[in-house]
């Protein structure tokens, strides 16, 4: 049975009331990619990065999985082949709704990282630049977060999965930032059928030989009734 692999990224959970890139009154906007989501910031004031994410970590904890992320957890329970779930976000909602084995490919707002010694932990709901690993004692303490300028989480794994994928999909994602960019590409040239699920066609829209639009929890839903409808003939 055909390997399906899906890419999530903000536009699954932006109905679980957290904010995108985009949203013009959401936290992004209030702050400079560059003070809060790169090494160099973090550098320049980690203070300011812990209350950033200490927020997203905050509004994460208050947030639900909606349909679309129940509608994949069903998918995995119930498609006879495997699949795959590699994700943008850093919310934990896929396995809140009940998905198993996820590839937080940014990591998580959950987890703390130690940026001396590489050791992890799960984060408090609070954190600040004077907590204290608990592997070295070094106050070093960063989100345990892919920034801009670092490499994603699980890359190795992402392309032997996209290698084997009979559908490729990707929901609510821009897919314009590298390597997620590529994916599409990458499962096509592998024989994949690939299909785009987002609010509007993305920039990368033409990677795609199908396509839904519409919110996140209308067309996900939809599209795994017909999959599953197309296991059961």
């Amino acid at each position: 049975m055909e390997k399906i692999v899906i890419l999530t990224g903000a536009g699954i959970s932006a109905e679980s009331g957290l904010g995108t890139f985009r949203d013009e009154d959401g936290l992004w906007a209030q702050h400079a990619i560059e003070d809060v989501a790169t090494p160099e910031g973090f550098a320049r004031d980690p203070a300011r990065v812990h209350r950033f994410y200490n927020a997203r970590r905050a509004q994460a904890a208050r947030a639900r999985p909606n349909a679309a992320h129940a509608a994949l957890a069903r998918l995995q329970a119930e498609h006879p082949g495997e699949v795959a779930i590699i994700t943008q976000n850093v919310d934990g909602l896929h396995e809140a709704a009940g998905a198993h084995d996820v590839i937080h490919m940014h990591g998580r707002l959950s987890g703390a990282l130690c940026a001396t010694c590489g050791h992890r932990w799960p984060a408090p709901v609070e954190m600040a630049p004077d907590d204290p690993c608990p592997a070295c004692g070094a106050r070093a303490t960063r989100p345990d977060v892919v920034w801009f300028g670092e490499i994603p989480h699980g890359l190795d794994a992402i392309w032997d999965h996209l290698a084997e994928a009979g559908i490729f999909a990707a929901i609510g994602t821009s897919g314009q930032v590298y390597p997620a960019a590529a994916f599409a590409e990458e499962a096509a040239q592998a024989g994949a059928q690939t299909v785009e699920l987002n609010l509007e066609p993305s920039a990368n829209a033409y990677r795609f030989t199908q396509a839904r639009h519409g919110p996140a929890s209308q067309v996900v839903p939809a599209w795994v009734e017909e999959i599953l409808a197309r296991d059961a003939q």
